[in-house]
């Protein structure tokens, strides 16, 4: 597999020349300074893509193009964006990147409560726990009916949990939550929040899923056309937030969006961090299931609680067997190359990292510290050079 790094530009502490001194090849990078919706200029991309050039390195994924929330809820102005969308798919094919991630989660993007979960071995992780969740839900937020999306246990436990939290750690949460973080779309207050979580009281899952997969017969064929695979990424945490709809969860998800577009240009990020949340997600089947559609992998592991609590473990511990996902991977790599497909080297990424060492009271965008990805990969690299000197596949 391709070895990746996450790089949010010209401002992330972790610098291109860090990037090459841990050993990865490809970079996985966006125009972060965009909104959802707006084209990204021509000139921008090509000074992003020399300047990762320059350095001795590929821009191997994009991630993300973000997809404008009117296209979510197909509100006023939803076709423009499109557009827009299908112009930038045609702008990054023609300077030679043709691996687009992106994911269409509602209001909130990836989603924790905890930014420096602290771990036995005294470093941080990111963690979401499912009261703190609760807490700020029912009785901070105070979205209406919110108390009937969780178990009487969970309720009772946030009722104690939002009693005893100070202003100041309420703050943190909500920041945490919903002011925005990497790879967010957008930031919000609590009005603005609850104004948006509004906007979807008539869209169900039902509806959800046809606006994306609409979304879908839209882009793919422009994509197709230019050589482009775009890599829809699950949701994370794989199950409902807000009472929002999720549909990119499970197994059966990613199936209905891949028959209803069946197109190679219609692709999968396996993200073994997101789905392994979730216990009834059979990670080795789905590679096997979803294998040639596999174009692009975040490769991290979790713990996960009895109530639906998790953090983010050693990239080799966890409940995830990152081991054997590796490995069926590695023989899908191998499928393709028998095939002779040029997209038989799938980019992997070591996705987010424990903040250790120097990271600790270091800037750095949380989940993505220097130190604990180099660790991460590390580890990652040494799995994948066992299987390929050993010919295990």
């Amino acid at each position: 597999m391709e070895q990746t790094w996450r790089w949010y530009g010209p401002s992330d502490p972790v610098t291109l020349a860090h990037v090459r001194q841990a050993g990865a090849t490809g970079i996985v990078t966006a125009l972060h300074d965009y909104q959802p919706g707006e084209l990204w200029p021509l000139e921008a991309i090509r000074q992003r893509y020399d300047e990762i050039v320059a350095a001795g390195l590929r821009w191997s994924v994009v991630e993300s193009v973000p997809v404008h929330n009117a296209i979510k809820i197909q509100s006023a102005g939803f076709e423009e964006y499109t557009e827009n969308y299908k112009t930038n798919i045609e702008r990054l094919a023609a300077i030679g990147v043709r691996t687009i991630c992106y994911n269409f989660m509602p209001v909130v993007d990836w989603t924790r409560t905890d930014l420096s979960f602290d771990l036995p071995t005294t470093g941080q992780a990111l963690r979401f726990d499912i009261v703190d969740f609760a807490a700020y839900d029912v009785f901070i937020l105070q979205r209406d009916a919110a108390a009937e999306d969780y178990a009487d246990a969970v309720i009772d436990k946030a009722r104690h949990r939002a009693a005893s939290l100070s202003e100041e750690q309420i703050q943190r949460l909500e920041s945490n939550i919903i002011a925005g973080l990497p790879g967010h779309e957008e930031s919000y207050d609590r009005e603005s929040l609850r104004a948006r979580i509004g906007e979807y009281d008539d869209i169900d899952s039902s509806r959800f899923r046809q606006h994306l997969i609409h979304f879908l017969k839209e882009i793919v064929p422009v994509a197709e056309a230019c050589g482009v695979h775009m890599c829809i990424h699950p949701d994370d945490p794989p199950f409902s937030l807000f009472g929002l709809p999720r549909v990119v969860s499970t197994a059966e998800d990613y199936q209905v969006l891949l028959s209803e577009v069946d197109s190679a240009a219609n692709g999968v990020t396996f993200c073994i961090g997101s789905l392994g949340v979730r216990a009834d997600n059979d990670l080795l089947s789905m590679v096997q299931r979803f294998g040639d559609r596999i174009y692009f992998t975040h490769l991290r592991n979790v713990v996960r609680e009895n109530d639906g609590s998790f953090y983010e473990a050693e990239h080799l511990d966890g409940n995830n067997d990152v081991i054997a996902v590796i490995h069926a991977l590695m023989a899908e790599e191998k499928r393709r190359r028998a095939e002779g497909r040029e997209d038989c080297e799938i980019p992997m990424r070591p996705d987010h990292g424990h903040a250790i060492m120097e990271d600790i009271g270091k800037q750095h965008n949380p989940g993505y510290s220097g130190i604990g990805r180099l660790k991460g990969l590390a580890e990652l690299r040494g799995v994948m050079e066992t299987i390929k000197k050993f010919d295990l596949v």
